[in-house]
């Protein structure tokens, strides 16, 4: 018997986006077991396939687009909604029997009370997958991180399991709420080689050997103390970093603490789409500095394990997790010393390191295996008291 399992919270497909557009993508590529049919829902402004209220076929799922009102804020909100109600509806009509829903993120938690008595009483399992810990996040005003937290709290409560992508979120909850029924299931990575023999972005910035940031462009990436501390050192290389910097009103903020303007070596070069281009320059950097410091398994630190021969990553319990001992951490105030120990590693020391990430990589985090696991768990028959 087909095991159906609706996937809600992405923008959906074909991804145009990161994170679990990404996620979601690759799990319905490297599907293997045929007894599992997808059902993904989508932003009908955000696929290319997707027609309001109409199904269509992607990589042998079944997505189903969803329109969704222009409230603000809110719309996140409304998108899981409706989703849920259009995915029960459909369960409705085919009589599709103990339906799996794999809800991404925590957005929905306020209101999941309700829709957690609907998923089981049509015989269902409810999955989150609550990404990072969201309300954490600068980014949001004090009631949203308020509202994000209260989010976490109710949907730890009402799911019947926890889908953690990092050791690190799994003992956050584990020592916040208690005894939550998880399983962790990384993020995963492509083990692929550019193809290029230069970058476009870095012929135009004349850029030679140099030190490498990418991520989005928030303060809890730590863009603060990566810059001060890169800043401080003696080194003689640039620092590109490659990130959405453009009308974000941090960058100014950012300018008046640090005066990176005054410093050559500092070259803040926008964003890179083109993934070709973007793996040619993670190749060729000298070191890539990682100061992530809010959330699961990071998709840009596994992209710079298999691509970067040196990551220095800050010594934070998600990124010990995802990293092991194949990177080499700093501690904030001590990244300046960091920088500067690295001009005297050896061409061996440095190939050791990468060797490590590689097989880390290959061993953790490849999405046959991350999806595996994902059909593996959808599969199982889940004893639930309610």
């Amino acid at each position: 018997m087909l095991k159906h399992v609706f996937i809600i919270g992405s923008r959906g497909l074909p991804a145009k986006y990161g994170g679990f557009e990404t996620f979601v993508e690759e799990l319905v590529k490297h599907q293997i077991n045929k007894n599992i049919k997808y059902h993904v829902a989508c932003q009908s402004e955000n696929s290319d396939l997707a027609q309001a209220g109409q199904h269509f076929e992607y990589l042998g799922a079944d997505c189903f687009a969803v329109k969704v009102p222009n409230i603000g804020p809110a719309r996140v909100i409304a998108y899981d909604i409706l989703a849920i109600n259009q995915a029960l509806e459909q369960i409705k009509v085919e009589h599709i029997e103990h339906p799996v829903f794999c809800i991404l993120g925590n957005t929905i938690g306020g209101v999941i009370s309700h829709y957690a008595k609907k998923i089981h009483k049509v015989g269902g399992t409810l999955f989150v997958n609550p990404d990072g810990l969201e309300w954490r996040r600068t980014k949001w005003a004090a009631p949203v991180r308020k509202y994000l937290k209260y989010a976490e709290r109710k949907m730890v409560e009402h799911a019947d399991m926890i889908v953690s992508d990092n050791q690190g979120i799994l003992d956050y909850l584990n020592q916040e709420y208690k005894n939550v029924t998880s399983e962790v299931i990384a993020y995963g990575t492509e083990q692929v080689q550019s193809d290029l023999t230069k970058s476009p972005t870095l012929v135009k910035y004349n850029i030679g050997k140099y030190f490498l940031i990418v991520g989005r462009f928030v303060p809890e990436n730590n863009y603060e103390s990566l810059i001060t501390g890169f800043m401080a050192s003696n080194s003689t290389l640039d620092l590109v970093i490659i990130t959405n910097y453009e009308g974000n009103s941090y960058y100014e903020t950012l300018r008046e603490k640090t005066h990176f303007d005054q410093d050559p070596r500092i070259k803040f070069v926008g964003t890179v789409y083109d993934q070709n281009e973007l793996r040619f320059i993670r190749e060729n950097a000298f070191a890539y500095l990682h100061g992530h410091e809010v959330g699961g398994t990071n998709p840009g630190l596994l992209e710079a394990m298999w691509s970067t021969p040196v990551n220095v990553v800050l010594n934070v319990n998600f990124n010990r997790q995802s990293a092991g001992d194949s990177v080499i951490y700093f501690d904030k105030e001590k990244l300046t010393q960091v920088i500067e120990s690295l001009s005297a590693l050896t061409v061996e020391e440095k190939a050791t390191l990468h060797e490590k990430a590689q097989g880390l990589i290959q061993e953790k985090y490849t999405w046959e295996h991350i999806c595996t696991q994902y059909e593996s768990l959808f599969l199982k028959e889940f004893l639930l008291e309610r």
